[in-house]
């Protein structure tokens, strides 16, 4: 981008941290910290022609402290730790971790062995992505091929069956598989399972405007017709993984899944041909107009600058080459200008169906995607994206990547109905 400047002002602060000298005591976010800072160190390390080694050094001490969420023998980490005393918070509330918190470290800490020459980072993420992968493959819920949303790192074992895809577990499934190039072929086996599994288990269309959206399916087993600004990953997902494997179906459901999207609420709902079950209160008049209107209806009404969207819009994008998808972010553009600005940045907002009287949340996030950069700038067949929008230099692609589906058992999980992990600074959600 240009802005030497401002990067070097950034790296001569990075040069001064010590993460091992936080602030105040705080509770941090495995999963948070490390697509951030790990991530964003090394990505930077390679973007600036790997002049700067100390940028490789502060990734390494961020992933030192990180590295206390492994205790003992236990081959999955736990999510939230003191970063203060570098232990994670074992006997509070929520002792469970979301699979997309173990999931979403093997790329960023690869990288950092590759660096650091040291395995030992990549092999513990790895060995616990690779654990969650062999426990689904023997014990999948319903037949699905899809891992519930929450284990204990404790037992090793799913504390719920909720399945859910708005989880960059499935994301790091292919981007892992690419940067590897298949070295180990379960993660790409995983992700084409899970997405052969969603197409055929949860894949809905909506009886207004023909939407596609993926349901998610609870502990009973039943279809709840609701979706996520999360789950809308999915689309960017499904593009790169079916470009990877040159399968066409994929491809094309990732473009219906992108078309049903757009800058909108934290949570929705739909009606599809098998009903609108959605776990929750029964669709309201007002809702059921909305929904006559638009194809879904909003039941969290909040709008916190996720990225997920305009992140399949970028693979949409870079993947088709179609004019569309930049119309599309220019749009989005527009809208951030008009309805986000606040005093000295762009703020969230409280209620996307009340922009004038909703109100601003006092937060934004550090995620805005590039879609308007040259696409042969960062290629998506040089580099893989983390969840975090940081570039991180792949090797050259191979000529061809095959998966095989992987056979599934059904399985009764142990169900504690403990509350799940966050997934939103928002604390109703």
């Amino acid at each position: 981008m240009g802005l030497t400047d401002l990067f070097e002002e950034t790296l001569n602060y990075t040069a001064t941290l010590d993460p091992n000298i936080p602030p105040v005591p705080q509770t941090i976010s495995v999963f948070e910290t490390n697509i951030r800072w790990v991530g964003g160190l090394l990505s930077a390390y390679e973007l600036s022609g790997k002049q700067h080694p100390i940028l490789v050094t502060k990734a390494k001490e961020f992933a030192d402290k990180l590295a206390f969420a492994w205790v003992g023998d236990n081959v999955l980490p736990y999510n939230t730790m003191n970063f203060t005393i570098n232990a994670p918070e074992i006997g509070t509330a929520i002792m469970q971790t979301n699979i997309a918190q173990i999931g979403t470290l093997d790329l960023e800490w690869a990288v950092l062995s590759k660096y650091t020459g040291n395995a030992t980072y990549g092999k513990l993420t790895e060995d616990a992505v690779l654990y969650v992968a062999g426990l689904v493959s023997r014990l999948s819920w319903f037949n699905t091929g899809l891992a519930p949303q929450v284990i204990d790192p404790s037992t090793g074992q799913f504390d719920d069956a909720y399945i859910v895809s708005s989880d960059s577990y499935f994301e790091y499934l292919v981007k892992f598989a690419r940067y590897t190039n298949n070295e180990n072929p379960i993660f790409l086996d995983t992700w084409a399972t899970a997405v052969d599994s969603s197409i055929h288990t949860l894949l809905k269309t909506t009886t207004v405007g023909d939407f596609s959206y993926l349901a998610d399916q609870d502990d009973q087993g039943l279809i709840r017709h609701v979706g996520s600004h999360l789950a809308c990953f999915l689309a960017g997902n499904w593009l790169l993984g079916g470009q990877l494997l040159q399968n066409k179906t994929i491809v094309d459901t990732a473009l219906l899944l992108n078309d049903g999207t757009g800058i909108g609420p934290e949570d929705f709902a739909y009606i599809s041909s098998d009903g609108n079950f959605t776990g929750g209160d029964p669709i309201t008049p007002e809702q059921l107009a909305f929904y006559d209107r638009h194809g879904f209806y909003i039941t969290t009404s909040d709008y916190i600058q996720r990225p997920e969207v305009l992140e399949s819009n970028f693979y949409a994008w870079r993947v088709t080459g179609d004019t569309k998808y930049l119309d599309r972010a220019l749009s989005a553009i527009a809208s951030f200008n008009k309805w986000l600005p606040a005093t000295v940045a762009f703020a969230s907002l409280n209620d996307v169906n009340n922009f004038a009287d909703g109100g601003f949340i006092d937060i934004m996030e550090s995620f805005w995607y590039l879609t308007l950069d040259d696409p042969t700038h960062i290629s998506l067949d040089t580099h893989v994206w983390n969840t975090e929008c940081h570039p991180l230099e792949a090797p050259p692609a191979l000529d061809k990547y095959t998966a095989n589906l992987i056979p599934q058992k059904s399985f009764t999980p142990h169900i504690t109905n403990q509350p799940r992990p966050a997934v939103s600074p928002i604390p109703q959600l």
